[in-house]
């Protein structure tokens, strides 16, 4: 009913009915509440909002396309546009795939900015240097952008690793050899190398780095493209993380040069959007889970 009381004796003109059944309405509730709350955002800060928020075991894939192009479905050319980000990372070249079509969708020269409540890491990461300006608030995280693959090992298993690393081990493999020191330890990976996973492994890390360095030149550090070289070099350097879920916060982000708002704990736009994030986080009914969410769009797939 509306929130102002109607005279005595008068009755009210009309009683706001929801479209949808009532039982159907209660059993949505929920997302009609984080609905509600993403258009409040959207009203205050003028501009689209869409989120993608994905649970740890997930990845960035192809899978994730459909379901990005029902979201972008009806922001229109020239809508300025956010996307709320939460992802463990994935693959890169389906993580330019989501940039492009944000970009596309809201034409060139329409401000995109990237909200990352929690995590954007490796590839989400990507994508938050893709926009032009990343907001973040105390317990944001980016990290490192150097690619990890996937190998099968002797025994059959899959065994994830970044890609420097296999390239490091072979460095130290080939030293031993050097140094007529090779341990007899080493002999099964060897007959089981694949010289086109060491190819593969150099290509991806050139693949993330130049990723980062043309979309900072196109967008973010338009003014400086040597700045743009440098972050990009930076963020893919392994040697210098030595983690690739090292933590990098406004702080540290800023201090690389990236245009990076930092909203405090107690702002209300930063309150809202963690608000937001965590009724978001709470649809997760599994590791892999992933929602999609806009103010006409509202998909949990696995």
């Amino acid at each position: 009913m509306s929130d102002q009381a109607a005279e005595p004796g008068v009755q009210p003109k009309t009683i706001p009915v929801p479209s949808q059944s009532p039982l159907f309405h209660s059993i949505q509730q929920a997302r009609y509440s984080r609905q509600e709350l993403l258009r409040t955002i959207e009203r205050y800060t003028s501009t689209r909002v869409i989120a993608y928020v994905a649970a740890p075991g997930s990845s960035i894939s192809s899978f994730d396309i459909p379901p990005f192009a029902d979201l972008l479905h009806d922001i229109q050319k020239g809508d300025s546009l956010d996307l709320v980000l939460q992802t463990p990372g994935g693959d890169v070249d389906q993580a330019e795939r989501i940039v492009m079509m944000c970009r596309k969708k809201i034409g060139e020269g329409v401000p995109f900015r990237v909200i990352v409540p929690d995590s954007a890491k490796s590839a989400g990461t990507l994508i938050a240097l893709a926009s032009d300006e990343i907001i973040m608030g105390f317990c944001s995280e980016l990290g490192p952008i150097d690619p990890v693959i996937t190998v099968t090992t002797a025994n059959g298993e899959n065994m994830t690793r970044p890609a420097q690393s296999f390239l490091d081990g072979l460095a130290e493999i080939v030293q031993s050899v050097g140094e007529a020191s090779l341990s007899p330890a080493y002999f099964p990976l060897l007959d089981k190398l694949d010289p086109a996973l060491i190819d593969f492994c150099k290509k991806a890390i050139q693949r993330s780095e130049r990723f980062a360095s043309e979309f900072l030149k196109k967008y973010m550090l338009a003014n400086d493209h040597v700045k743009a070289d440098e972050v990009a070099r930076i963020l893919n350097d392994s040697h210098a993380h030595l983690s690739h879920g090292a933590v990098i916060d406004a702080e540290k982000a800023t201090s690389f040069g990236l245009n990076v708002q930092y909203l405090a704990p107690e702002n209300d736009l930063w309150q809202a959007y963690w608000r937001l994030y965590c009724e978001m986080r709470l649809t997760w009914g599994g590791p892999t889970q992933r929602l999609y969410e806009g103010r006409q769009t509202s998909l949990l797939l696995d």
